[in-house]
């Protein structure tokens, strides 16, 4: 049997049986956000600027990527970013919690590991974004947060908003959860300051690029592989991300042959996953890998990606770093 998400995207005519819960959930995002607005439920402001990178839909759409991204073009503007994050699928007994490069995933989160190793910033995490802020800002490291999802996470108030979408996928049904992969309406997304397209965009949006890299030794990740050099038999794709056929698919226009193995986002990898006994080369994402490196073995490689954005992205960006960051009050 299918996933629910697989019948948000082919428009089931199933899906009219959960639109009584859709309408039930939109109901209560509404309530929610509406007291949130009203200072019914608190909101705090903390001490730095905050940037939140989010969403309207369930599952992946590039955020990560583009939270590495951002960090790296607001060093180059003179700022000092730190990373806080959720830390989903961690099993901490106690939060916040600061994550290195050489963290445990299982522990604080598998994107959480990713941004510490790719982007060298100081990354907190907690489920509590307020308290994982206020961990980092104790830190004294950076002058800025960059919040890795969160865009529902009303009770920590936010400089800048950027929402990404799937290029591909859109909005799926159009409808909000069950129904649909919405976690709000699109009409949220005329409250946001940036609308970021993993993909080609519409009028209004723009458009993000993820260049595909060379393949990384999971073992020894100074030893780097052309694609090309995998041409030569299929090799094994494995993907446990929001949205592996992305994956899957940016590989085959690569020119290689492949055989797939989907798992749900945040997958807790174990050793057997990724053994198929044939001495195929297995090549997964740099999300996954941080969950395979302890078990890894020669034949295990990662393809990292790196985020694209034009310069009307960036003149956009830089006008709201202007009057949002350098005279905040």
């Amino acid at each position: 049997m299918k996933r629910l998400d697989y019948y948000w995207y082919t428009r089931s005519p199933w899906l009219v049986l959960l639109t009584p819960l859709s309408l039930l959930y939109h109901a209560v995002t509404r309530v929610r956000r509406l007291a949130y607005k009203a200072n019914i439920f608190r909101s705090t402001r903390v001490s730095l600027p905050v940037i939140v990178v989010g969403n309207i839909t369930v599952g992946g759409t590039g955020k990560t990527p583009l939270v590495a991204w951002l960090a790296e073009y607001l060093r180059g503007k003179g700022y000092r970013p730190g990373i806080i994050a959720r830390g989903y699928g961690g099993t901490a007994s106690s939060w916040p919690q600061q994550v290195r490069p050489d963290s445990d995933p299982g522990v604080v989160g598998d994107e959480a590991v990713l941004l510490a190793a790719k982007t060298g910033c100081p990354v907190t995490v907690a489920p509590d974004r307020v308290a994982a802020a206020n961990a980092l800002i104790a830190r004294g490291e950076c002058d800025v947060i960059l919040s890795d999802d969160g865009l529902q996470h009303y009770a920590l108030q936010r400089d800048i908003e950027i929402a990404v979408i799937d290029g591909v996928r859109r909005y799926g049904s159009g409808f909000l959860i069950p129904a649909g992969p919405l976690r709000e309406p699109v009409s949220r997304l005329q409250d946001v300051d940036l609308v970021v397209v993993n993909g080609q965009g519409s009028e209004g949006e723009h458009p993000m690029n993820l260049k595909q890299g060379d393949a990384h030794n999971l073992l020894d990740p100074d030893m780097v592989r052309d694609l090309n050099e995998f041409h030569f038999r299929t090799v094994h794709a494995v993907a446990g991300i929001g949205n592996p056929d992305r994956f899957f698919s940016s590989l085959q226009q690569a020119g290689l042959q492949l055989q797939t193995h989907a798992f749900p986002d945040h997958y807790a990898f174990q050793p057997a996953d990724i053994r198929f006994g044939d001495g195929r080369a297995v090549l997964m994402t740099e999300k996954d890998a941080v969950k395979c490196r302890h078990f890894a073995t020669a034949n295990d490689w990662y393809v990292p990606v790196e985020a694209q954005m034009n310069r009307a992205f960036c003149d956009c960006l830089d006008e709201r770093l202007d009057t949002r960051l350098s005279h905040r009050g």
